[in-house]
């Protein structure tokens, strides 16, 4: 492989690059696929397609990526689905934090089952989920999409999540992402990305253990940096987080991800990196394996390597790494889907029953003032507030319709 093309390895492409008023776009596609890529980012998301047409529109990449480059390797799709697939016409269920109220393993295994049959549908082989986050601070704006407040719960559910999804063969999967490595869930003031103040131990026993639970025993196949920095050492930066605690420690051995945009704020918002290139230069070796949403700091890693700030030895082993996986999933093998079947996995009677079934499962009542049970002649009822007729804003924030 030379520099470029395992440098593309190491990176995203979102599909509105390689796509014209959601229509694919050969000849932008070959552009910018000459070298190939690492992954495709969000085709359900990011489109308003609906799934034979995400289908076929998979099948365009790909075809581009093995007919038209010279490597032909095919990449990694991946979605959002830590509430059902985020995608048209999939799935809708509760967010994280109402399936944990269900204390129920066998609920979110049969939620990820229909995650996995949909995102397999239409070719999406990763998604960006669990959230495995300990959450301790309720100001935080993403408790919703975690499992809650205890590491022991959340670990056990998440691992239920992991097991459903990729199975015990990658081959007929989905690659899941615990994220985000680590303590995401106790920032500052509550507020998102701002730094988190916390000790050793309770960094492992209490905000590792949800990950280590999926490691040890879900095989978690991919985690995702986290934002913040730990006491003054940005993660996606550090080797001790993302090599010693998450790989020597815990015994991961997958794929590390960047979270959107994250080795960018190396530079301009930790301010530990004077530019781009420091920026790659720090979160390679860190340990942090492939940048997301697209390439952009690791552009630079060809230079850094030429240069001999950076060894290659460093960059084969991340490319060693995402070329596995692709491996493990039969990309080369399989790398098309049938576009004509991918509808009929979607919006079924048996996926409706479930989803009512978990949101019903998900209630939790905070306080009651003697009005329930409801009689039985209650008549109407009325129900009022600012967001009563909305059912939009009754969604969360990876469901398809409000996102």
């Amino acid at each position: 492989m030379t520099l470029d093309e395992k440098v593309a390895q190491l990176g995203g492409t979102w599909v509105s690059e390689l796509v014209a008023n959601d229509r694919f776009d050969p000849e932008r596609a070959r552009a910018r696929l000459r070298h190939g890529t690492g992954h495709v980012t969000r085709i359900g998301a990011a489109t308003g397609l609906r799934p034979a047409a995400r289908a076929q529109l998979l099948n365009d990449i790909q075809r581009v990526l093995v007919e038209d480059t010279r490597l032909g390797i095919p990449a990694i799709v991946h979605e959002e689905s830590v509430g059902g697939l985020c995608a048209r016409e999939a799935t809708v269920f509760p967010q994280a934090i109402g399936l944990a109220t269900t204390w129920d393993p066998a609920l979110v295994e049969a939620v990820a089952g229909v995650i996995r049959e949909q995102m397999l549908a239409v070719g999406a082989r990763q998604t960006l989920a669990p959230v495995l986050d300990v959450a301790r601070d309720p100001r935080w704006g993403r408790v919703e999409e975690t499992y809650g407040e205890d590491p022991y719960l959340a670990g056990v559910l998440g691992t239920a999540y992991v097991r459903a999804l990729q199975t015990d063969d990658l081959g007929r999967g989905v690659v899941c992402t615990g994220k985000h490595f680590l303590a995401y869930g106790l920032p500052e003031g509550g507020m998102n990305h701002a730094p988190v103040h916390v000790g050793p131990r309770e960094l492992r026993e209490v905000f590792a253990e949800p990950f280590a639970a999926a490691i040890r025993d879900g095989g978690l196949a991919s985690v995702m940096n986290s934002y913040s920095s730990i006491d003054g050492l940005p993660c996606a930066g550090s080797a001790g987080i993302l090599t010693r605690l998450l790989r020597d420690e815990l015994g991961f051995d997958g794929v590390v991800v960047a979270d959107y945009f994250a080795i960018g704020l190396l530079e301009v918002a930790h301010r530990t990196a004077g530019s781009k290139r420091d920026a790659a230069r720090q979160a390679l070796q860190a340990g942090l394996d492939l940048e997301l949403p697209a390439l952009d700091c690791y552009r630079e890693l060809a230079a850094l390597v030429t240069s001999g700030e950076l060894s290659e030895t460093l960059l084969d082993r991340s490319v060693r790494r995402v070329l596995r996986r692709k491996l493990q999933l039969g990309l080369f093998e399989h790398p098309y889907v049938d576009a004509d079947a991918a509808p009929h996995v979607y919006d079924t009677a048996d996926q409706r029953a479930l989803a009512r079934t978990v949101a019903a499962r998900a209630c939790c009542l905070l306080s009651n003032s003697g009005v329930l049970p409801l009689a039985a002649d209650a008549g109407t009822i009325a129900v009022v507030g600012p967001t009563a007729d909305d059912p939009r804003l009754l969604q969360g924030d990876y469901h398809y319709p409000a996102h």
